[in-house]
């Protein structure tokens, strides 16, 4: 087994900074202040030929209240799942009562652990390691994560401990259906992410903004692999001042870029908002499969429930292939049924189109309704292929494919989408021109040809004077 590393410690140690020191991205959210990072993420990370998982976890100062006790409940877990653990310490802080705390906790659980002290840039190591010697902990390593000093000698150290694990190879990375969870803040998402999963997976709490950085969650159900992304709500660009929510909702982007279905939670007790209209435009702007869900149905009353589906079929017909759910995510109400239409939209974005069928289609669509003339020429279109998945992209071939109308191109999408019983995903269509053999040839007379030509210009020349 691959062995996985927690990372724990007091608020604003610098947990994160390493999580993205150790797995050499920028996944985790870093700014200069605590209780930024609130659910468990994880990160798989190598050294060498040495493969192991990194979870990054919230801030354990011992006096939580409200959303920071459920933040401390989920490092508290991310414990219980280690193999071991990096207990990080301020180096500029000094020992703290809450490190004395948690180093008693990792001793009662029995859990090994080794004692990180970060933020030695510009100390004297020798002092700064000294004040924590009070810990009684042998396993000390003096770093500075947020330049990267002496973090990899720490880890191999902390790794030779273990029989060594090859990283998986980079196609198995991937195999999985990712599915995004996004709409504004406060509608439900890590309920329904929780509800997904049927476990207390990610941090929920009565307010918006809950959840700052987007989460990948890998599982599996009914032999298929999923990997759930939880991500911080989307709201309007003026309503934006804070800098870290800035970059939540650039890491929300990237998550839908990131899916293959995106599943759009909406409030049903405040209905369809301009918001909710600008994330799903985007979806389908990123070509992702689409899945509606409408959250907190179980308390609408039946006359608002009809004019909310009113508005739904009235508002959204440009997107009539999503499938939408009207779902608790509290209770649970149809939550389950939402897997049937994430694998449709899955299987409809990656099913693989032959150039056979295509053709036959557009040949159908031209014969039932043909392209526009142009300048007094039909244009001409006269076969397809597919051209890539997630969306699927289906290429026409023909003449004068510049200049058809994109009324025309929607025309042949529908057909498309009809034909091929395409659920829950965008088709792209796009137009190539067949190459002019002699466009870039010059034709060239023979010596015949010059002549006859002057003597029919010169003869044109004549008549002109003779009127």
């Amino acid at each position: 087994m691959i062995p996985v590393i927690a990372l724990v410690g007091r608020p604003n140690v610098g947990k994160s900074t390493l999580f993205n020191q150790l797995t050499r991205s920028r996944d985790a959210l870093v700014a200069d202040f605590s209780g930024l990072t609130r659910d468990r993420k994880y990160g798989e990370a190598k050294v060498g030929s040495q493969a192991f998982v990194v979870i990054d976890t919230g801030g354990i100062s011992g006096d939580e209240e409200g959303i920071d006790e459920q933040m401390a409940e989920q490092s508290l877990v991310a414990i219980e799942e280690s193999d071991a653990v990096l207990f990080l310490v301020d180096a500029r802080a000094g020992l703290n009562p809450a490190d004395q705390a948690l180093a008693r906790h990792l001793r009662q659980r029995n859990k090994s652990f080794f004692l990180i002290v970060n933020k030695i840039d510009g100390l004297n190591e020798s002092l700064a390691l000294s004040d924590f010697y009070a810990l009684g902990v042998d396993k000390m390593f003096g770093i500075a994560a947020s330049h990267g000093r002496g973090v990899n000698s720490m880890i191999e150290q902390v790794l030779a401990e273990f029989p060594p694990q090859e990283a998986r190879p980079e196609a198995q990375l991937y195999d999985s259906i990712r599915v995004a969870i996004v709409g504004r803040p406060n509608v439900g998402k890590s309920t329904l992410v929780n509800r997904l999963l049927g476990e207390e997976r990610v941090v929920v709490y009565d307010e918006p903004g809950t959840t700052r950085d987007s989460i990948y969650i890998d599982f599996e159900r009914n032999d298929q692999k999923y990997t759930l992304i939880d991500t911080a709500g989307v709201r309007r660009r003026k309503n934006v001042r804070l800098s870290v929510e800035k970059f939540s909702i650039v890491k929300t982007l990237k998550a839908i870029d990131d899916a293959h279905v995106v599943v759009l939670v909406m409030d049903a007790h405040e209905g369809l908002v301009d918001q909710d209209m600008h994330l799903l435009g985007h979806c389908i702007e990123a070509g992702r499969g689409l899945v509606l869900a409408v959250n907190k149905w179980d308390g609408v009353e039946a006359d608002q429930r009809d004019w909310i589906k009113s508005e739904l079929n009235r508002r959204l017909q440009f997107a009539d292939y999503a499938d939408t759910h009207f779902i608790s995510a509290l209770h649970g109400t149809g939550v389950g049924h939402l897997y049937k239409s994430i694998d449709a939209a899955y299987d409809s974005a990656t099913r693989k189109l032959s150039t056979n069928a295509l053709t036959r289609i557009l040949e159908g669509a031209v014969f039932d309704h043909p392209p526009p003339m142009i300048n007094g020429r039909r244009i001409k279109l006269r076969y397809a292929h597919a051209g890539g998945q997630n969306p699927p992209l289906i290429i026409v071939h023909g003449n004068q494919t510049g200049k058809v109308p994109a009324s025309y191109q929607r025309y042949l999408e529908n057909v498309y989408r009809r034909e091929l019983k395409f659920v829950g995903t965008p088709v792209r269509v796009e137009f190539r021109a067949g190459e002019n053999p002699y466009a870039d040839k010059q034709n060239k007379l023979s010596q015949r040809q010059v002549q006859r030509k002057r003597r029919m210009m010169a003869h044109v020349k004549k008549n002109k004077k003779k009127r």
